[in-house]
């Protein structure tokens, strides 16, 4: 009888290892799944996750080029290339080798000031937003202008090429409208009328929508913004955009739920616009 119940105890203790064990697992599984799914930083999960490496911020300069009489407004970099790209107040818009700091080439017959700067994917055609009022898309390898874009009444502040397609990009201007373009006819195949202004613009992956920073109080509101939002930047999965704005925070904010799920301010740093002007163009790297 004693032998028996030694046995029954010996079982209700491996029953009770088990049970511990299965709910460990369990745990452990749940744990992990909500870390695949959590909505902090980036999903290494999801379609389009990169494993890049952390950079460190470089001591030294290579290369400082006195790029634009007037002032720098938007730079840019060719995608995959050592080329940059920049515009400036003096109506012109220069390629750059970052290698050895010289002047590749430069893009003439825009009539304004350039405020914002677009490249296509495929890296054959580079889009200028004017003070003009129009954009100024040019043939990168001959550098001639292949369209001018007209149907803005005032000055065109932000552009943006699709990042699927090489034939559609977006632009904004001070007129309170968005346009969308055709960039093989050139010309307007949409026109978007807001009520405030609109600083910046993003095409999604996709190619079939594209995100806008404004400074009124309701996109503010949206993007997690006290004061104007000044930069976005949209995730290769598209659950992300990251905000920053002139109270000097970087939100990021889920886009499936447009909630906040990360908050970064640097104490003693503020957050420039990316329309400030820029006499300068720094280039750091390591020799």
């Amino acid at each position: 009888m004693l032998e028996k119940m030694n046995s029954v105890e010996k079982l209700n203790e491996i029953n009770a290892m088990y049970e511990d064990m299965m709910q460990q697992l369990k745990v452990s599984s749940v744990k992990q799944l909500a870390e695949q799914q959590a909505d902090g930083i980036i999903n290494q999960r999801e379609a389009g996750y990169v494993d890049h490496v952390i950079s460190t911020v470089q001591s030294s300069c290579k290369h400082t080029i006195r790029a634009h009489e007037g002032g720098c407004g938007s730079i840019l970099f060719q995608l995959n290339s050592d080329k940059l790209i920049s515009g400036g107040q003096d109506r012109t818009v220069k390629i750059w080798d970052t290698k050895s700091g010289t002047l590749s080439s430069t893009l003439h017959d825009c009539l304004g000031s350039v405020l914002d700067l677009a490249i296509t994917h495929d890296n054959r055609s580079i889009i200028a937003a004017s003070s003009s009022n129009n954009l100024y898309v040019w043939e990168t390898s001959s550098g001639q202008v292949q369209h001018t874009l007209t149907g803005h009444t005032d000055k065109a502040c932000a552009v943006d090429a699709s990042k699927v397609s090489s034939h559609n990009s977006v632009s904004a201007a001070y007129d309170h409208t968005m346009k969308v373009w055709d960039l093989m006819k050139g010309y307007c195949t949409n026109t978007i009328i807001f009520q405030s202004n609109c600083n910046l613009l993003s095409y999604s992956m996709d190619g079939l929508t594209f995100h806008s920073g404004h400074v009124d109080e309701v996109a503010s509101e949206v993007a997690a913004r006290s004061q104007a939002v000044t930069s976005i930047y949209i995730s290769q999965s598209e659950s992300l955009l990251l905000t920053s704005g002139r109270d000097n925070l970087h939100s990021l904010v889920d886009l499936r739920t447009l909630e906040i799920c990360g908050t970064f301010r640097a104490n003693g740093n503020r957050v420039a616009s990316r329309w400030d002007q820029l006499m300068d163009l720094s280039i750091y790297g390591q020799d």
